[in-house]
């Protein structure tokens, strides 16, 4: 092993030991060599197919894990040190970050949009609006749903309700998921009207107390309890959205507005 990292170039020639093994290929390992590949390296591609050659190759070279990249006779080492070792950026999984609300809020204007085309040729309409707001509630629901635990555990860091009775931080995305798939029907507004203005507001003042009242740094339950969204602006305006989406409806059923698309 070690005479190949030896007579490798120093230029752009780069050896990679990674795990293929029939019930196992390292991502780490193709991703590293996808990297290399796409800024001019000749990857010299070093299958470790047992985990007896891989323990060894970890015990020769003194490592802990694979995939190892040498370029130059000089061990770079993994994934991450190779991305540094390359200029670039390294993510931090525990760095807080807006992407996933900015994805999610942009994919559900662009599904409302679609579907407002879908039915009227026209993808800038009232009812793309609304069914941007409601898609969003829906969305939002089903990320929560996916680890409830995980949610209601960090929810009842900061709502003023659940912290009262905790089984509401169980109740909470379910209640956003029905008032959503309701007004995306346009339906049973009796029900999914006071169902998105109660927890709206409950959620808005919770907010807003945590963070600009209290000063607390925490993370928002809203796209999950995995999530790294900090608690703030982003999480009042789902709860502004719920509000001011079930005042309009409201107002629209009992004909205070015209125009109501749903």
């Amino acid at each position: 092993m070690l005479d190949r990292v030896q007579q490798s170039e120093k230029s752009k020639k780069a050896v990679l030991y990674r795990m293929v093994m029939p019930g196992h290929t390292c991502p780490y390992g193709l991703k590293a060599k996808y990297l290399l590949q796409s800024v001019g390296y000749e990857v010299e591609d070093v299958h470790l197919n047992t985990r007896e050659e891989t323990d060894a190759f970890k015990k020769q070279y003194g490592v802990a894990t694979t995939p190892q990249v040498f370029i130059g006779g000089n061990r770079i080492g993994g994934h991450d040190d190779l991305r540094r070792f390359l200029g670039k950026k390294v993510v931090d999984p525990k760095a807080t970050t807006y992407r996933p609300v900015v994805v999610l809020f942009s994919l559900t204007a662009l599904m409302a949009m679609a579907a407002s085309y879908a039915i009227s040729g026209d993808a800038f309409t009232l009812r793309a609006a609304e069914w941007f707001i409601a898609f969003s509630m829906v969305v939002l629901a089903m990320l929560k749903l996916q680890n409830v635990e995980s949610f209601a555990t960090m929810f009842l860091n900061y709502d003023l309700l659940a912290k009262r009775w905790v089984p509401y931080s169980y109740v909470y995305p379910y209640a956003e998921g029905l008032a959503g798939v309701l007004m995306v029907a346009g339906t049973l507004t009796w029900l999914s009207v006071p169902v998105a203005l109660f927890i709206g507001t409950v959620g808005a003042a919770s907010v807003f107390k945590a963070v600009y009242i209290d000063r607390r740094e925490l993370k928002c339950a809203c796209v999950g309890g995995a999530s790294n969204v900090p608690l703030g602006f982003i999480s009042l305006t789902e709860n502004l959205m719920m509000i001011a989406m079930a005042v309009w409806m409201a107002a629209a059923e009992l004909g205070f507005i015209g125009g109501h698309a749903m």
